[in-house]
């Protein structure tokens, strides 16, 4: 069973949904009111497109951050299937900051909290991974997740990240051990 650690940001995704859902609105209106055919093909083309953005920003509200499955930490930082890296290569999470990359510059809000997860330095296959620029950054053993596309970060939610980590990485050993001894 997979055990979600860190969610998406929902308020933002939500927001997002507003001018899609005014579009779908203006896009159905038009469909029955009789303005010819181009504006019909029209009204149909952007209810399509409206339609599976909405399907998309959805799917993105359900998709966590950060997961743990079956002695893997799971970081969602890309399309397709998460990352797996195995407990044990985790070593601590911690807040850090930096730029938002958000798709439009707000003048004071460039920057914003990010969460940082450390790897060992034991593990050199996990150093570096592709993710998509906008979620995170995965270089030199970190991994970054943005703070603008997960839930609010502050000390309570990385003290309970580096508290399960723990938690899992015990119950991980424990196991590693009984297989061990015959």
């Amino acid at each position: 069973m997979t055990e979600v650690w860190l969610l998406s940001n929902r308020r933002v995704l939500l927001l997002a949904l507003v001018p899609l859902g005014l579009l779908d609105t203006i896009a159905a209106v038009t469909l029955t009111l009789d303005f010819g055919l181009l504006v019909k093909v029209f009204a149909w083309l952007a209810l399509v497109i409206s339609l599976l953005l909405t399907i998309g920003l959805v799917v993105q509200m359900s998709r966590p951050r950060v997961t743990y499955r079956q002695g893997h930490v799971l970081f969602y930082l890309k399309s397709g299937s998460p990352i797996a890296v195995p407990v044990e290569v985790v070593e601590a999470f911690f807040l850090g900051q930096g730029p938002a990359n958000l798709p439009v510059h707000v003048t004071g809000h460039d920057k914003t909290v990010n969460l940082i997860a450390r790897l060992s330095q034991q593990a050199p296959e996990w150093a570096k991974q592709e993710t998509k620029r906008a979620l995170g950054r995965w270089c030199d053993g970190y991994v970054i997740i943005r703070g603008t596309w997960c839930e609010p970060l502050n000390g309570e939610v990385v003290r309970k990240l580096n508290s399960r980590l723990a938690e899992v990485s015990k119950q991980e050993q424990v196991a590693t051990k009984s297989k061990e001894v015959p």
